[in-house]
This record gives structure tokens, C-alpha cells and sequence, in this order.
């Protein structure tokens, strides 16, 4: 099978990289970087297909270094593990180290960009990153203080028709098709500033075009083949991350319309149905959460039902479903609870446990003061006491904080007439 036309013209030095010129032209800072022969951590930081993990591996070959890539997508621990050994392996005194390229770092773990941080500051690895996300967000601290950061810019229209004309000249496949592109502006605004999209719709335009001779690219028949093939939806790439993203992002804006037209072009590219489901139940605890606790009931019953069902009829349960989490009450406050407390131990660590929480099943134990104190809440009306369970050197701290909204201000009210200042107005 033929490789994709960005991956056939994928330049393989400086020389043939267009774009960039802020970081590679001539006496620009990565260009000063690769004369030295010597190559710090870095951080390639830009929108989608501007040549990120093009030039990371132009950069290693011009160097002579070994080149290890992962994917955040599909790598793990393991798979880190695995290069850092392999990269270590290949360790001699006057070779310079491998370079591991990592995709798509923002969506590495903390756990798994800590992996990496042992490898970096020992030199086993030149680490260089590519991210389409801001990495003082994304990156961890530890990880971002040794890696320099550089920003790659929006191809230009300038770019994006050498890149044309580069490919029309230069393919042996498209050279087979005498084409002459009458105008380039639709295939640009198909492309939006990616080189990997404008590569792919000159490609569809070539393929599909009639074989009538001597091919014309207008906008016109740019838009209508781009047209009729736009839902051939790419679940195993970009296309992926970018719809469920859409329709997550739909569902909490609480824009019904906008949530089912995202649903409609991942079912109509072949998405698993089940993995759109999932994703529904994450965000009806995410984003719904108490502001109506019977939006994860719904979300869980929907996976069970497209489950027992299948497609196309899923469908029907799917839209109900996502109509319903997108027109529901939004509160992330039990998200932030969990996530705060998981902060605190993890700064702090575990505290002990009040004594009088404790079970005490022995003599001894309740000797010590296991249990002493204990106010079982069923004797107290209407079945809450004011009894701390909290350690005491964080007995004042709310991890909880209810949302501004209806089924929440109730629980505000509950919570004040028990904890009063805890939960004050």
C-alpha cells in the first residue's frame, strides 16, 4: 500500500523543511543548536502539522544520533522503560546520546513524564517533546525546568502553496497527473494551516477528480470532493481525539445541537459506540456530577443498553442520552473534592487516623482510647452529630465545596446546620 502523501514527502533536511524560519533559518536558534553538534532537551510547541516530528528527526540525523519515537497516545511506563534500556545499550564514550522523540507529550501522566526525568538528567536521552497544548500546563514542573521550549508558528499561506508545488512537482505519484491549480485558496482553507491536512486534500482532489486528462484544481471542485469524502473520519488518528474532544466540550458548554452534530460524524466514521458511552459517564460524574446525580445513572445505563443492543439502533439511546447530560445542571465539585484531597496526601502523606474512629476489637485497643468518643449518628436527630472525623491539624479543611446550583445550594444548607462555620455564607 502507498504511504500517505505527507508521509512521502516528509523532508529529510533542513534544506527541504519549509516554515519555521523563527527556528531554522539561517543563524536562527535551532540552526545555531544543530551546528554545535551539541543537543539540550527541548520542547516543540505549535498546532498540528507544522512539521513538529519532522524536524525533531531531521535534527537527530543531522547529528548522527539514534532515534527513538513514542506516541503518548499508545505509549506507556513500559514503553518508556523499553527505549531508556535500548538507549542505554547503546552508550559508547565518544557517541553522542539518542534522541527519544515523544509525541503528543501532553497527554503523558505524571507518572509517566516522571519516568522520563532520571533518563534526562543523566544524559541517557536527549529528550525533545511535541505538543500541540501550552506545556506550562501540561508538562510537569520537574520535567519542563530541563527543557528548553520553542514555538513553531502557523504555516503561512506562502508556505502552504510551496508545499503544493513542491508535491505536484516532486511525487512520483501525482506526477502521473498533468494538474495545473487555477487557484489554491480552497485547498488552503481546507488545510487551516496544517501541512498534514493541505497534504491529504491535494491527494483526495488527485485521486478522485475525473480522469478526464489534464486535471484543473479550482475551489469548486476542491469543496465538492472534499465535500462528499469530509465524514470519512479518521478514527485511528487526530480526527479521533479532535471529535470526542468537540462533543465532550459541546456537552458541557450545555449546546445540545452542537453535541449530537459531534456524535453524528463520529457514528457515521465508524467510532465504537462503546467508547463514545464511556466517555459520556466520565463526564456526567466530571461535569454533572451532583448537580443532578441522575445523569450517571443514565450515562451508565446507556453503555449497558448500546452494549446489549448494538448498532444503528444505539444510536437512538447515544442521542438521548447525550441530550440529556448536555441540557443538565453542571457542577465539577465532587472533581475538584477528589482531586484536591489526592493533592493534600500526596504533599502530606496519610495522617493517622483519629482515635476515635478506630475500631477496637481487643481489650488493649480500647485501653488506648480506640473508639473513645465514637457518636454513632443514628442517636442524634435527624441522624447527624457534629462529630470531627477529619485529623485534627486539618479538622478546619473543605475539600468539599458545594456548586452554584440548584440540588447543590440544598446540600449547602445541610452541610451548614451541621458544620456551621465549615459551611458558612
Amino acid at each position: 500500500m502507498n504511504k500517505p502523501l505527507a508521509e512521502r514527502m516528509r523532508p529529510v533536511s533542513l534544506n527541504d523543511y519549509i516554515g519555521q524560519e523563527h527556528l531554522v533559518g539561517n543563524d536562527a536558534i535551532l540552526q545555531r543548536i544543530i551546528s554545535t553538534g551539541k543537543l539540550p532537551s527541548f520542547i516543540l510547541w505549535g498546532p498540528p502539522g507544522v512539521g513538529k516530528t519532522t524536524l525533531a528527526s531531521i535534527i537527530a540525523a543531522t547529528q548522527n544520533r539514534p532515534f527513538f519515537s513514542l506516541s503518548a497516545i499508545n505509549s506507556g511506563v513500559k514503553d518508556i522503560r523499553d527505549v531508556i534500556d535500548k538507549a542505554k545499550s547503546q552508550q559508547f564514550f565518544s557517541s553522542p546520546n539518542p534522541v527519544l522523540f515523544i509525541d503528543e507529550i501532553h497527554r503523558f501522566s505524571k507518572s509517566q513524564q516522571d519516568s522520563l526525568l532520571s533518563a534526562v538528567e543523566k544524559g541517557i536521552v536527549t529528550l525533545i517533546g511535541a505538543t500541540t497544548e501550552n506545556p506550562s500546563f501540561e508538562v510537569i514542573p520537574a520535567l519542563l525546568s530541563r527543557c528548553q521550549v520553542f514555538v513553531l508558528k502557523p504555516l503561512e499561506k506562502r508556505h502552504l502553496v510551496a508545499m503544493i508545488d513542491k508535491a505536484l512537482s516532486n511525487d512520483e505519484i501525482l506526477k502521473e497527473t498533468e494538474v495545473e491549480v487555477e487557484s489554491y485558496a480552497a485547498l488552503i482553507a481546507v488545510s487551516g494551516g496544517d501541512g498534514r491536512k493541505l497534504y491529504n486534500a491535494l491527494e483526495l482532489v488527485v485521486h478522485h477528480a475525473p480522469k478526464t486528462g489534464r486535471l484543473v484544481i479550482t475551489d469548486q471542485l476542491v469543496a465538492q470532493i472534499i465535500q462528499e469524502n469530509i465524514v470519512k473520519y479518521d478514527k485511528a488518528g487526530e480526527q479521533h481525539y479532535d471529535y470526542i474532544s468537540a462533543f465532550i466540550k459541546s456537552m458541557r458548554a450545555s449546546d445540545p445541537n452542537a453535541t449530537v452534530y459531534y456524535l453524528a460524524v463520529m457514528i457515521e466514521g465508524g467510532e465504537d459506540p462503546l467508547f463514545i458511552c464511556r466517555r459520556m459517564i466520565i463526564l456526567a460524574a466530571e461535569d454533572i456530577g451532583l448537580a443532578n446525580p441522575n445523569a450517571l445513572l443514565m450515562a451508565n445505563n446507556c453503555f449497558q443498553a448500546v452494549h446489549h443492543i448494538g448498532m444503528p439502533e444505539g444510536r437512538i439511546i447515544m442521542s438521548q442520552t447525550a441530550v440529556y447530560l448536555a441540557c443538565s445542571p453542571k457542577s465539577n465539585s465532587t472533581y475538584r473534592a477528589i482531586d484536591e484531597a489526592l493533592e493534600h496526601v500526596r504533599k502530606e502523606g496519610a495522617l493517622p487516623v483519629p482515635l476515635h474512629l478506630r475500631n477496637a476489637p481487643t481489650k488493649l485497643m480500647k485501653e488506648l482510647g480506640y473508639g473513645s468518643g465514637y457518636q454513632y449518628a443514628h442517636n442524634y436527630q435527624p441522624g447527624t452529630s457534629d462529630m470531627e472525623c477529619l485529623p485534627d491539624s486539618i479538622r478546619s479543611k473543605a475539600f468539599y465545596l458545594p456548586g452554584n446550583n440548584t440540588a447543590e445550594h440544598k446540600l449547602q444548607d445541610y452541610l451548614h446546620h451541621i458544620w456551621k462555620g465549615k459551611y458558612g455564607y
